[in-house]
């Protein structure tokens, strides 16, 4: 009570005609932060009514990321004592690593992001959108952990800029602003996103420095698979599909444990933010395009011979079906449209991974080029919804 007695009698100076009332939109903004709002819809009458908010349903969402967020982090110090040959280091010292590695990118994208936010709380004189709340932490975890931090603040801005408020905010934007932000990254600094090189924490420097362990060849599982020549055997010998399952391997801070996306995605789907039916699709997806280049391999791609559900633990796939595809804002809303959404990622983002020698990566533009088309695929199912209904209506002859 003590607390919200003192916020309550701060409010005093931004209420009208005091001193600060023009940044009365964004003192409520930090306000709703701490307190739910005390008012309630009318008795009588039909008002939807829940117990949830906005920023209790991006709250829920950053409570699954969890998981993954902290295996990455030891993960991240793990690999920086492999690259060195120092498998023996303790627990505390590799999470440590990873954990001061990455605490300066969350800071930088929510620093950069919110201040945005807040920019345009004054400029419209409305309350701070929740969205950035879960962008902030999820570009940390999508991003190398080496890249730039100015970087990653030059993205996060242009990403809610140009990926929210050209818009109209939250709830209008058409593309996911965290996977705008690596997006951004990629077009921009591709040698920083390219996906070829270790994500290892300071891999240059070890590199340089001479400490590099052997059986350490600077690429990711994924690189390693597209690279390979001749069969996959070399790469199978140094990366298995459980070890990616489990997470023990490089790669971005969020991405490498598909064991912990899923206890996120458990979460998600528990408590109702996450819709079921778009992730399901998705691996669905991804699987029915790794069986169809598995069919048709060739030797001058050994890559199409890698088995379906390898592809389905490397790299970003599962951490974009979770999290990323599941975006209820730029996601299809209609039911029959969630399984077409989710489908087609999957089965694009495989087909780029595979067949795109230059990127083998291709959840990020899947996803991007299907929020593009997830109001068409609405249209079409209510259209086709609509056209049903007509059909079964009986017009009487005068």
């Amino acid at each position: 009570m003590g607390l919200k007695n003192y916020v309550a009698n701060l409010k005093k100076n931004f209420e009208k005609g005091a001193k600060y009332e023009k940044w009365m939109p964004v003192f409520e903004s930090f306000e709703t932060f701490l307190f739910v709002l005390g008012e309630t819809a009318p008795k009588k009458g039909a008002h939807i009514r829940d117990a949830i908010d906005l920023k209790r349903t991006m709250s829920v969402v950053i409570i699954a990321l969890l998981p993954a967020l902290i295996f990455g982090m030891w993960n991240l110090g793990y690999q920086h004592y492999l690259a060195q040959g120092m498998s023996d280091a303790s627990f505390w010292n590799e999470f440590n690593h990873g954990l001061w590695k990455t605490i300066p990118l969350i800071i930088v994208a929510y620093a950069a992001g919110l201040g945005t936010e807040f920019l345009f709380v004054y400029i419209k004189q409305k309350e701070i959108e929740e969205g950035f709340l879960v962008s902030g932490l999820l570009i940390p975890m999508i991003v190398p952990v080496d890249v730039p931090l100015w970087m990653v603040a030059v993205s996060s801005i242009l990403a809610v800029v140009f990926g929210k408020e050209v818009f109209g905010g939250t709830g209008m934007n058409v593309f996911n602003p965290a996977l705008l932000t690596r997006a951004i990254l990629f077009f921009a600094y591709p040698t920083k996103m390219s996906g070829t090189i270790v994500w290892t924490s300071d891999f240059d420097e070890i590199m340089a420095n001479g400490k590099l362990a052997d059986g350490i060849t600077g690429a990711t599982p994924l690189g390693d698979a597209a690279a390979a020549i001749g069969n996959l055997d070399a790469y199978h010998a140094k990366w298995s599909a459980f070890d990616a399952f489990m997470g023990w391997i490089p790669g971005s801070v969020g991405e490498t444990s598909t064991l912990m996306i899923l206890l996120g995605a458990i979460i998600i789907i528990a408590t109702g933010i996450g819709n079921w039916k778009i992730i399901l699709s998705v691996f669905l997806g991804g699987a029915a395009m790794g069986l169809l280049l598995n069919t048709f391999a060739t030797e001058t791609n050994v890559y199409m011979t890698l088995p379906w559900w390898e592809h389905l633990v490397l790299g970003g796939f599962a951490f974009g079906a979770v999290f990323m595809a599941t975006d209820p804002v730029t996601a299809t809303q209609t039911e029959k449209g969630k399984w077409f959404y989710g489908f087609l990622i999957g089965f694009i983002a495989i087909l780029v991974r595979v067949l795109n020698p230059a990127y083998p990566e291709g959840m990020m533009l899947a996803i991007l080029l299907m929020n593009a088309f997830a109001p068409l695929i609405d249209h079409y199912i209510v259209k086709a919804h609509i056209s049903k209904r007509l059909s079964r209506v009986k017009v009487k002859q005068a």
